[in-house]
């Protein structure tokens, strides 16, 4: 039976988008896919010219539609779209991200390649500026990511979850759509219940999306704090989620923390203790650096990107733990 609308529904959950947004709305509309898709932009209540910016591109073409996100978050701003979308598969897309002309091809034939309940691919930062650009180069650092696997083309395989991720719609459903609760990390918890229920993830490297990393060292501190924090808080609710590589950063953190309380405490030579912990991490950052390509000029700054991430990961992460003795929440 043929399906009686649009096969494929992309939507993207963005706000205060207006810088990119119209770069990355004409991506999706000129996509070369064969197959009927139509766009559902879900916006969260912008204030700047976000707005004004879809509704002019709407009027050309009637494949987009813009809907409202009350909620202001990434999980609200999905499920308004999937309960509103109209096609068989379900595709996100980012507000400050693009994708190339084959995206939704690629999805499409990945899908039918594996037979997975949910397709992805790689994220390949792009940044601009002099920190921009370092910290792209950090993401595909196996020493800054911590070993994420969805930063690099790779090869086609199953893996625990994907960047943005594609899905049929009924799947979706079936889980339950997005935990509303998780403004953060929301895509690995959703991965972890389709497994769960016996789904499989697949990375394709056939797809990628560029992705707009941040500009400066106060805005990557603000965003990996968050991430850590709001992984604490996929961990109260899944602790199978949990791996070693994961606690790595706040181990650090509180590493540096506990021996340079311990110095202040003793005194003498026990200054050593942080010194010799802040020492090594940085002859190994160095290390990486260097092996990642940045060169002797760059590294400095790279190792600097390097401790950014690790540290704001790891005090995120550290402050999310004390909301774990309030109990797991509930499925």
């Amino acid at each position: 039976m043929e399906h009686p609308g649009p096969l494929i529904s992309v939507i993207i959950p963005e706000r205060q988008e207006e810088a990119g947004i119209r770069a990355c709305v004409e991506t999706v509309l000129g996509q070369d896919c064969t197959e009927s898709f139509e766009l559902l932009v879900v916006d969260g209540m912008s204030t700047d010219r976000t707005r004004e910016i879809l509704e002019e591109i709407a009027r050309d073409d009637p494949r987009l539609r813009v809907l409202d996100n009350p909620g202001r978050i990434v999980p609200t701003a999905m499920n308004i779209g999937i309960r509103a979308a109209r096609g068989r598969y379900i595709v996100r897309v980012d507000g400050h991200s693009r994708i190339p002309n084959d995206y939704l091809s690629e999805v499409l034939r990945a899908f039918e390649e594996s037979g997975a309940e949910c397709v992805g691919g790689a994220m390949v930062a792009e940044g601009k500026g002099f920190w921009g650009r370092l910290i792209a180069l950090a993401t595909t650092s196996a020493f800054g990511m911590g070993g994420s696997r969805f930063h690099d083309r790779g090869v086609a395989r199953e893996m625990d979850t994907v960047y943005l991720g594609a899905y049929p719609r009924q799947v979706l459903l079936d889980v339950g759509l997005y935990d509303e609760r998780f403004v953060r990390n929301q895509d690995d918890e959703l991965n972890y219940r389709l497994r769960a229920a016996g789904g499989r993830v697949w990375f394709s490297p056939g797809i990628w999306v560029a992705y707009e990393c941040r500009s400066t060292l106060g805005r990557l501190f603000s965003q990996y704090a968050q991430y850590g924090w709001w992984k604490v808080q996929v961990y109260r609710k899944h602790p199978r989620l949990l791996e070693p590589r994961h606690l790595v950063p706040s181990l650090f953190v509180l590493g540096l923390l506990l021996t340079a309380a311990t110095s202040l405490w003793l005194g003498g030579l026990t200054w050593l203790l942080p010194a010799a912990l802040l020492g090594a991490y940085l002859a190994a950052a160095t290390a990486a650096a260097l092996a990642g390509g940045a060169g002797l000029l760059r590294a400095p700054g790279l190792v600097l990107v390097f401790l950014t991430i690790h540290v704001a990961y790891g005090s995120g992460m550290l402050a999310g733990l004390p909301f774990i003795f309030g109990g797991r929440p509930r499925s």
